[in-house]
């Protein structure tokens, strides 16, 4: 009887540390799909752009812009802009720590829509890459924290300015401006973790202000005005510095190291340091056991790893290995298109 009595405790537990997926949360997970399907979309809508235009005037990648006058160069990057959007809109609806992981499935599409439109042959071992993803997708889907319940903007100020996420925020400028004015004049054309670093730190504070600038535009579409706050325009003062910052070493890095190399191991840093910046100040754990935790982190991991055996079939694709399948070659010297996942999501517009 006793024994009967825990288990019926220990089912009741666990029915209450897992409840399912919340609306707010199915929401953000159909925002966050759609913007990786728009955005890996748009990556081989404009390279076919950047192929028509290149036959008939000068090549973006040696300094042309005759791409701006065709069509399908903007049919590509209006996709583009709808795609971030949606992934605007999806830190609204839900924790950066189930949305941000997201962008690795936009990899997996240009993937696969290159090598159905484009022919460009997909490597075995980047099938694999895409399979890891998916499944770590899916892993941290099911397992993510539901979303906190906000009625004002007030209250995502209050949480950004709490004791541990100011002292987070504060390390990563001080980290930021010893990297920007020490090290970097002298290391950044050599060592490409000051570039990343920058990008990666200043980044994860831009997703936690994005975050509360779509709440505060979620709540006042819907009947309850955040514009009236001083708290809104300060979020959007900084989610501008923050992404113009980003973006300049961004391209920094891109312009002096290989995409390959940049690619992975910006996703890996970005979406650590947004996580962390997640759980410090919107405390998305405090919700959760310690299954749920260690789930996610192994979610996690194994899309890191199929993001990088991505990588690494480029890298093989391009060496002396002669293989009869390969990955999508998105080469920036071929074309001035590169092969970006959802971290980099934004480095092609930022680029043209």
């Amino acid at each position: 009887m006793a024994a009967s009595d825990m288990s019926s405790a220990a089912a009741a537990a666990a029915a209450d540390s897992y409840k399912g997926m919340s609306s707010d949360n199915i929401k953000g997970l159909v925002l966050g799909l759609s913007s990786s399907f728009f955005i890996g979309a748009s990556f081989i809508v404009k390279k076919k752009g950047l192929k028509k235009a290149g036959a008939s005037g000068v090549r973006a990648g040696v300094g042309g812009y005759s791409y701006l006058y065709e069509p399908l160069w903007w049919t590509g990057m209006i996709t583009m802009i709808v795609g971030e959007i949606a992934n605007f809109a999806a830190y609204a609806f839900a924790p950066a720590i189930l949305v941000t992981p997201l962008g690795a499935l936009s990899i997996i599409i240009s993937a696969v829509l290159a090598h159905i439109i484009l022919r460009e042959r997909l490597h075995i071992f980047g099938i694999l890459g895409c399979v890891l993803c998916v499944v770590g997708s899916t892993t941290i889907v099911l397992h993510a924290p539901r979303e906190r319940e906000i009625e004002s903007v007030k209250e995502v100020w209050d949480l950004a300015t709490e004791p541990a996420f100011l002292f987070y925020a504060s390390l990563v400028m001080a980290i930021v401006l010893v990297l920007v004015f020490h090290y970097i004049p002298e290391y950044g054309q050599t060592h490409i973790m000051f570039y990343i670093g920058v990008c990666s730190l200043v980044g994860s504070l831009s997703v936690m202000s994005v975050k509360a600038l779509g709440i505060a535009l979620k709540l006042t579409l819907s009947g309850m005005n955040q514009l009236i706050y001083p708290q809104t325009w300060a979020f959007a003062i900084i989610v501008g510095t923050c992404v113009v910052t980003q973006m300049n070493y961004l391209n920094k890095a891109l312009d002096t190291f290989n995409t390959a190399v940049v690619s992975p191991i910006y996703y890996v840093t970005f979406t650590s340091l947004t996580i962390l910046a997640s759980v410090i100040m919107f405390k998305d754990w405090d919700r959760q056991n310690l299954t749920q935790i260690v789930t996610e982190m192994c979610g996690f991991v194994t899309i890191l790893s199929g993001t990088f055996l991505l990588h690494k079939t480029k890298d093989m694709a391009d060496g002396s290995l002669s293989m009869s399948m390969k990955l999508p070659r998105y080469a920036d010297d071929e074309d001035g298109f590169g092969r970006e996942g959802i971290p980099l999501r934004r480095q092609e517009s930022s680029r043209t």
